[in-house]
């Protein structure tokens, strides 16, 4: 039992090093393209940036210990849905879980959100986020850390629950981290034309997410825009 423990708390070791180096390599990534992008963007937020790269070294903890756990019970115990037989679930199965993955989150996503928002909570927990006054590649991850807490277990719980190839896995997680920092940038990686169209529409980029750090109570979605118009909270985009 001792050396569960032990290979488990390693697991959890092991991907909170791995959570930190992905943040710190995407955030950077992106910091450096808004540099020549956009220079001068982020002038005079080093202070701002500083904070949120320690919230969200923070984070990485915080998302590191649930995640490594399930790595931990999938590979020594079999525990989750988790698979790596390509014969295993029929190929069009691959798209669908990985649809299926990102709605879940995005209605877990939704409604926390929301959630945070309530007067107290905002106050305790919500507002080490919008400290972020603007938000920068750097902001993705700078969570209190009951926030992170509510956004660690969803994947994790979801493994559980839903059957998903590894690789499929790896691609919710590389989407997931891609929207978190470019809807935080500050300027809107994708073309206009794509934005305002009608599939733009339903889809949420930093023009839209920049709206809900402007107005707060707002286009609280993290995918998708179709709970933020089913409840009436889209208020559309704003001009980056």
């Amino acid at each position: 039992m001792d050396a569960a423990y032990t290979a488990a708390l390693l697991s959890a070791l092991a991907m909170t090093g791995i959570v930190a180096l992905r943040y710190l390599a995407t955030s950077g990534g992106f910091a450096w393209a808004t540099a020549r992008v956009r220079p001068g963007l982020y002038a005079g937020l080093r202070p701002q940036i500083r904070k949120e790269v320690g919230w969200s070294l923070l984070s990485s903890a915080v998302y590191g210990l649930p995640a490594g756990i399930v790595a931990w019970g999938w590979q020594a115990r079999g525990w989750t849905q988790i698979y790596t037989d390509m014969e295993a679930m029929p190929l069009w199965w691959l798209p669908i879980s990985v649809f299926l993955y990102l709605l879940a989150h995005d209605t877990w996503f939704y409604w926390t959100h929301r959630w945070m928002h309530q007067p107290r909570l905002f106050r305790l927990a919500h507002a080490v986020h919008h400290a972020s006054r603007p938000p920068t590649a750097w902001a993705a991850m700078s969570f209190h850390p009951i926030e992170a807490v509510t956004g660690a277990v969803v994947i994790p719980a979801l493994v559980f629950l839903i059957p998903i190839h590894v690789g499929m896995l790896g691609l919710v997680l590389a989407v997931m981290t891609l929207m978190g920092v470019t809807n935080h940038m500050g300027w809107e990686l994708f073309p206009r034309a794509l934005v305002q169209s009608r599939l733009g529409g339903w889809l949420i980029t930093a023009s839209h997410h920049q709206r809900h750090h402007e107005n707060y109570l707002c286009n609280y979605g993290l995918y998708f825009r179709h709970w933020d118009k089913l409840c009436g909270t889209d208020r559309g985009i704003s001009q980056l």
